[in-house]
């Protein structure tokens, strides 16, 4: 008996918002496989990654959860769902179970979007104002997406959404890859996460990787075709 079709749930990263997947949902559209790409609140680990959890818990049947960037330490805590049934990490941080972003990162040498990220603040209710972070525009091409025409980056950059800074220091209370599969692709030209962090988190997982080569971080804009070629892989694989 063959199982339903998953729904590919996409998750988008800091500094875009879920328009950056138009070209790989209408390349999974084309194939009749369902997918959804929530807003990920990009305002901390464990609420974000609740958040994530609570919309693939609400779909029936399978899920296949796909992370980009930062949205891949989310898909890693929020797969433990149980009708989650596989993980792809696109360019994306692949934690293990108690460690941060920061700490992943800080194994290998910072990446440039490190010495360019400017600074905001945001009002949290009865406190002190919170830190968020965007990428400054003048360096968002190169960081974030060097491959994508100038005209499309300049909007990128206007529309980012920012990260709370806070998210870069909470640990993953669990990772789902220890007990689900997992597929992942490396951007070999990322200058936003060392591609490095991206190779190491995906052989930690024993995940199925794919390397793009002069893909930028912005790769699921740049090559929708090969993230969505992926993502059938997984879909083939937990069908």
């Amino acid at each position: 008996m063959s199982t339903p079709t998953p729904t590919v749930v996409l998750v988008h990263g800091a500094f875009a918002d879920a328009a950056s997947w138009s070209g790989v949902i209408e390349e999974l559209q084309g194939d009749g496989i369902p997918v959804i790409a929530p807003p990920n609140p990009l305002r901390g680990l464990a609420s974000d990654a609740a958040y994530v959890a609570s919309v693939a818990a609400q779909i029936d049947g399978p899920v296949i959860l796909v992370g980009h960037s930062y949205g891949g330490a989310l898909i890693t805590v929020a797969g433990t769902k149980e009708n989650v049934v596989g993980l792809v990490y696109v360019a994306a941080y692949a934690l293990d179970e108690g460690e941060s972003l920061g700490e992943l990162q800080g194994r290998y040498p910072l990446s440039p979007l490190v010495s360019n990220l400017k600074q905001w603040t945001y009002p949290v209710a009865g406190g002190d104002p919170a830190v968020e972070v965007t990428i400054a525009e003048d360096a968002f091409p190169s960081v974030f997406a060097a491959d994508v025409p100038a005209e499309v980056t300049k909007v990128l950059a206007a529309a980012q959404r920012p990260l709370a800074a806070a998210a870069f220091d909470e640990t993953a209370s669990a990772a789902a890859w220890q007990t689900k599969p997992s597929w992942a692709l490396v951007a070999a030209a990322d200058n936003a996460i060392n591609p490095e962090v991206e190779r190491f988190g995906a052989k930690r997982a024993g995940a199925t990787i794919v390397e793009v080569e002069g893909a930028s971080h912005a790769v699921a804009v740049s090559q929708p075709k090969a993230v969505a070629d992926l993502i059938r892989e997984a879909v083939r694989a937990t069908s």
